[in-house]
């Protein structure tokens, strides 16, 4: 049980910090400006972390990889510390496996972007949260949207987007369960 317990915890703080990461990095990489509630909030979680690396890796004019790099270490230090509870003697595949991590990370946050900017949007008022979130999922849904009409005037591109980011995730955690193998499945089941 005790083993459950810090792996819960771990993931909700490498998900709620790295997410804030990668989520920060996104806006940098479609120009947004961070001086909106969502992006005080973000530099207010990820500042601890990004900038020190930030020394490392300067941001770009639309790129900003230190945000990466602080989502993939964070995953690092979460399978690290994983894996030596498990008794795992597989340190060789921890960097493939906080990349899967941050890879389905993205995947959680893109999918949390959709569902909160498709609520937002049911709202009759627009509000600077609502179009941060609007303009973050907009990318992400333009590609169905194009192929994929309107239905009776309701648009299910982020019905459609969601299921295929949820499907990534599952494979993208099938894929780091065969790295670590069965005996994390036991110990984590």
């Amino acid at each position: 049980m005790l083993f459950q317990v810090i792996k819960f915890l771990l993931e909700v703080a490498s998900t709620l910090v790295g997410g804030a990461c990668l989520l920060r990095m996104f806006m940098r990489w479609r120009a947004m400006s961070m001086a909106n509630p969502v992006g005080r909030f973000l530099h207010a979680l990820t500042d601890w972390l990004v900038l020190p690396l930030q020394r490392i890796l300067p941001p770009s004019n639309r790129m900003d990889a230190a945000g990466l790099l602080g989502a993939w270490l964070l995953k690092m230090v979460e399978y690290a510390v994983v894996m030596a509870m498990l008794g795992l003697a597989r340190w060789a595949l921890l960097p493939v496996l906080a990349l899967l991590g941050v890879v389905k990370l993205a995947a959680s946050v893109a999918t949390a972007v959709i569902v909160v900017a498709a609520i937002l949007s049911w709202m009759q008022h627009r509000t600077p949260v609502s179009d941060v979130f609007d303009r973050l999922s907009a990318p992400l849904l333009a590609p169905v949207r194009r192929v994929l009409p309107l239905v009776g005037g309701v648009d299910l591109s982020p019905v459609i987007v969601v299921v295929l980011l949820q499907v990534v995730s599952i494979m993208l955690g099938a894929a780091q369960a065969q790295l670590l193998g069965s005996a994390a499945l036991v110990a984590a089941g």
